[in-house]
């Protein structure tokens, strides 16, 4: 797929370019982008250098994972990543970062829902997830911000440098937007079912 623009009152998500090494390496510094995200740790140059010269376009080109630079809409500093990928079959699952100076401002969830709703109605997608380790307070309230309901907490759901931990996962439907849904959906009923 060819890399989309997304716009939002505020900001403006469009895929990172080799441009953006130097801001993404800055980013990647913060100890709490280093401690709840999966980038390398220490984060060296050579890593923005790979994931905006090479992940980055890899991954939009083979429809893997679509990843966002987020700056202000009349243009800026970098604000925010986010990136959609398809690690399951029929599965989605967004992740996120705000850059540590630009926290506090809500670009993370309006990020994450600028992106939902692209997943909803331009990729077909029924069901978006988040998950992080548990303990990740500040995701955990930007994906509740941004609409995700809490479904509880996977043991030994994530693998986070060579340890699997405990993770945290959330769920946003189309139907929680007002949207529809691109296949039907039947919510489980009141009570047990047959055994």
């Amino acid at each position: 797929m060819e890399p989309v623009v997304l716009t939002t009152e505020r900001l403006r998500l469009a895929a990172f370019t080799p441009a953006d090494a130097e801001d993404v390496h800055a980013a990647c510094q913060d100890p709490a982008i280093q401690r709840w995200t999966s980038v390398p740790s220490p984060y060296e140059r050579r890593h923005a250098e790979d994931f905006v010269g090479r992940h980055v376009p890899e991954s939009w080109r083979d429809d893997t994972e679509y990843t966002f630079a987020v700056r202000p809409r009349e243009g800026g500093p970098l604000l925010a990543a986010a990136s959609l990928h398809h690690p399951r079959s029929g599965g989605w699952e967004i992740g996120f970062y705000t850059v540590a100076e630009h926290r506090g401002h809500g670009y993370a969830a309006e990020t994450v829902l600028a992106v939902a709703r692209w997943a909803f109605t331009g990729l077909g997608c029924p069901r978006l997830e988040w998950r992080a380790q548990a303990g990740n307070t500040g995701s955990r309230a930007v994906a509740e911000k941004a609409g995700f309901r809490f479904e509880g907490t996977l043991r030994a759901g994530l693998e986070h440098r060579g340890t699997v931990r405990d993770c945290w996962i959330g769920a946003l439907l189309p139907s929680d937007l007002g949207l529809p849904s691109p296949i039907p959906y039947l919510p489980a009923g009141p009570g047990p079912g047959p055994a």
